[in-house]
């Protein structure tokens, strides 16, 4: 059984770590390039890297932090927020990202998730898919959960695979921040439906949200923020206590 990875999140504003509940209240977290070397020492298995205000004129100021945090960890590292073609992701990926993650851009233009396997191959291609419950069925939003889509989250997370996504990361805006717990069963129908690994993600507050989501959810990996960067969970005592359990993690 491959190991289970666990995933520590920078989302990035105007050059800050922040984090929110349900993705608004955002409140400061600190400098990504201190955390990000924090959380390369402590044993994290990868990175993941959103700016989650990305615009245009912001793309160099996004390589300079992501060269600047590359080349301060030895982990492979996600960077995601405002992709919307091949030369975006040549950028990122000459200043140090070993993937990228594409979400409302994809959600806009499906063939991007083509583009982007056929180009640097389907290991470098996250698609970040947020999702929001609507009458009882996991539906997919977009721009932070701004905006609702009548993209069914199941169906999506297929289509993004038939087209070459090598990764998904599922994060449920319901649980997001609220440290009640990851999307159990979303998470499981996903990833048993794909051939390709899924990253849970939202939810997290306990060392038991994690064992969860590896048993019963299946997800392939955990993502989370908050209560790594507020040093509520050490990586190294999840890794510990997730072992204690037969849940197979790097040490």
């Amino acid at each position: 059984m491959l190991a289970k990875r666990i995933i520590p999140c920078l989302d990035i504003k105007d050059g800050r770590t922040v984090k929110g509940t349900n993705f608004v209240q955002l409140r400061d977290a600190g400098d990504p390039v201190e955390l990000a070397m924090r959380y390369s020492k402590e044993g994290a298995d990868e990175l993941v890297f959103l700016d989650i205000t990305a615009t245009v004129d912001k793309r160099k100021t996004l390589a300079e932090l992501v060269r600047k945090i590359a080349t301060h960890i030895n982990i492979p590292f996600t960077v995601g927020g405002g992709i919307n073609s091949v030369s975006d992701v040549s950028v990122l990926m000459e200043n140090g990202a070993d993937k990228i993650s594409v979400n409302t851009s994809a959600v806009k233009n499906p063939q991007l998730v083509g583009e982007l396997a056929k180009n640097f191959g389907s290991q470098c291609v996250v698609v970040a898919i947020d999702i929001k419950l609507f009458d009882g069925v996991w539906k997919v939003v977009t721009h932070g959960g701004r905006n609702a889509t009548d993209r069914v989250a199941t169906d999506w997370a297929q289509q993004v695979t038939d087209l070459g996504a090598g990764e998904i990361l599922l994060t449920s805006m319901e649980n997001d921040g609220t440290k009640n717990g990851f999307a159990i069963d979303i998470t499981r129908t996903i990833s048993e439906a794909l051939p390709i690994p899924v990253i849970a993600s939202g939810g997290a507050g306990a060392m038991t949200h994690f064992k969860d989501v590896f048993e019963q959810g299946a997800a392939d990996a955990a993502l989370a923020a908050s209560i790594f960067h507020f040093r509520e969970i050490e990586i190294s005592a999840l890794k510990n206590y997730l072992q204690e359990n037969n849940i197979p993690v790097r040490l």
